[in-house]
């Protein structure tokens, strides 16, 4: 059984760690460091190698654990374990869990439970968001000096495009990273310190945004990510990253509290290019009117 209540936690035990950093002592921020620098894998490794990896005594990272709420150093690594199970979880799997199910399974029913499901997540995820990073990602999207490429997942691609065709409408420069295998080579070969790569990546993540969120981070660019709550590997890249709620009714996550977050960034990204914007939209549309488009 795991020893911390877990009721009153939100979010990973990243974000638990994040939030805690000011209130640990010197040594025990060196432990929580350690341990954020590799996430997840870190906690799995044993107490005298991370103490080793954060100069501090054994005792240190227990006191650490016990300050999240932790009875020992094995339930900690009991939780960690639990999260990366619904981490890594399919829709297949969620579904054989029995999360799709529920004891009313009329339609009103499911519009009553999708209703508080689906409000719930929205305010969730715009609270917990940092309006640091929040404030990061429109400054680098506005920035009419970066080039914007987006790239998203089997079903997030829909969300990069649907910022990308907004962008586009605001700004020069903006594209999305081509999927024939050359045409994508060419455009990552080419990324610069003036790139900006904007990536959609949710559990059951894929390899080759990694790649692709490491290969801009070494030409100098730099990568906003759009995750889940989980986190996708490609934010130990990341400048910027966006992270929301996924629940939902099905066993599929949702993709709702991102959508929020996009449009929350749109409405910045105008606020930002200001007068600017809306040129451009000008712009756009009479193009659009005398290529007959509308």
């Amino acid at each position: 059984m795991i020893g911390k209540d877990t009721a009153m936690v939100t979010g990973t035990l990243a974000d638990d760690i994040r939030r805690r950093l000011g209130e640990l002592s010197p040594a025990e921020r060196k432990v929580a460091r350690v341990l954020l620098s590799a996430y997840p894998a870190s906690g799995f490794e044993t107490i005298a190698t991370i103490a080793e990896r954060a100069a501090v005594s054994s005792p240190t990272v227990l006191r650490f654990v016990a300050r999240l709420g932790f009875s020992g150093f094995p339930d900690f690594q009991a939780a960690l374990r639990a999260e990366l199970d619904e981490r890594n979880a399919s829709p297949l799997a969620l579904y054989e869990a029995g999360e799709a199910a529920s004891s009313d399974d009329s339609t009103t029913g499911l519009l009553a439970r999708s209703s508080g499901l689906f409000s719930t997540a929205v305010a969730q995820t715009l609270a917990e968001l940092p309006a640091a990073d929040v404030e990061n990602a429109i400054a680098l999207l506005a920035d009419p000096k970066r080039r914007i490429t987006l790239v998203g997942g089997r079903f997030s691609h829909l969300l990069a495009q649907y910022l990308g065709l907004h962008l586009m409408q605001l700004r020069d420069n903006v594209c999305f990273l081509p999927e024939r295998d050359v045409e994508r080579t060419a455009a990552l070969a080419q990324l610069t310190r003036r790139d900006v790569v904007v990536v959609f990546d949710y559990r059951r993540y894929e390899d080759e945004t990694l790649a692709i969120a490491q290969l801009t981070q070494e030409h100098g660019g730099k990568v906003i990510v759009f995750t889940d709550t989980f986190l996708s590997p490609t934010s130990a890249h990341a400048q910027v990253v966006l992270p929301s709620r996924v629940s939902t009714p099905s066993p599929y996550d949702s993709l709702v509290p991102t959508m929020a977050v996009v449009e929350t960034v749109v409405a910045g990204v105008i606020r930002t290019l200001g007068e600017e914007a809306h040129r451009h939209m000008q712009r756009s549309e009479e193009t659009a009117r005398r290529a007959g488009l509308v």
